[in-house]
C-alpha cells in the first residue's frame, strides 16, 4: 500500500511532462506541416549535397 503513495506523484509529474511537451511542441510549430515532410523524398529534385562542386586536389 505504501508504494501508491510513491507511484501516484511520479505518474503526476510524467502526465505534467507530457503535457508541457504537447504544449511545447504546439508552440513551436511541430504540428503545421504534416504532408510535406513525408512527401520529399519522392520529389525528383536532385539532391542538394550532389550539387556541391568538388575542388580537385593539389
Amino acid at each position: 500500500m505504501n508504494i501508491i503513495l510513491l507511484l501516484i506523484p511520479i505518474s503526476l509529474l510524467l502526465l505534467g511532462l507530457g503535457v508541457w511537451a504537447f504544449f511545447w511542441a504546439v508552440n513551436h510549430s511541430q504540428f503545421d506541416d504534416l504532408d510535406t515532410p513525408a512527401l520529399t523524398p519522392m520529389s525528383e529534385e536532385s539532391d542538394p549535397a550532389a550539387e556541391v562542386s568538388e575542388e580537385p586536389e593539389s
